[in-house]
């Protein structure tokens, strides 16, 4: 009765990926089973592919126990990354993440600098204004109408004091002419 106990036991465990793919018996004792579970056949695929399965056990082998699981995902992330480029793997995809983020930088530095440019702009404008008796809100920066004298005029909209560039958008009674 209890062999039989155990033939039951023996049918119903589920051999790993690695020992499915490899089509050998996977018992209790299977070093690759905790990190390639049956359902999780192509993790192992690709894994087999790369770095084969005896270099697997043996790098599994050589790290702590405690530190396994994190091996296996290095390997797993690795072997994904070198299907996708055989040369660079995952240094690769570092190095164009790099690339990406010196980019980002560079575009930043340049909205920053234009921020500032722009800023200094506006209160240079804000200053000529004052300087010309004008009250200016500085949240609005335009609330009376005025001309400064290059062109740059204001208008008043259905209530609101706009300013406008007579040259580039002529007004026509209340509305904006294109």
């Amino acid at each position: 009765m209890g062999s039989q106990e155990t033939g039951k036991a023996m049918r119903t465990h589920q051999p790993c990926a690695a020992c499915r793919m490899l089509r050998r018996r996977c018992d209790t004792r299977c070093l690759l089973a905790p990190y390639f579970p049956a359902d999780e056949l192509d993790k192992f695929m690709g894994v087999h592919r790369v770095f084969g399965a005896s270099n697997v056990i043996k790098m599994i082998q050589m790290a702590e126990e405690a530190k396994r699981d994190d091996a296996v995902k290095a390997i797993v992330y690795e072997a994904k990354a070198r299907l996708r480029d055989p040369i660079y793997g995952s240094a690769g995809a570092i190095s164009n993440l790099q690339k990406m983020v010196q980019e980002l930088e560079m575009q930043l530095e340049a909205i920053r600098t234009r921020v500032s440019e722009l800023k200094q702009e506006r209160d240079q404008l804000l200053s000529n204004i004052h300087m010309k008796g004008h009250h200016v809100d500085p949240v609005y920066a335009i609330n009376e109408p005025f001309s400064d004298g290059y062109g740059l005029s204001s208008v008043d909209v259905n209530g609101e004091t706009m300013a406008y560039d007579p040259v580039q958008f002529p007004v026509e009674g209340d509305y904006w002419v294109f």
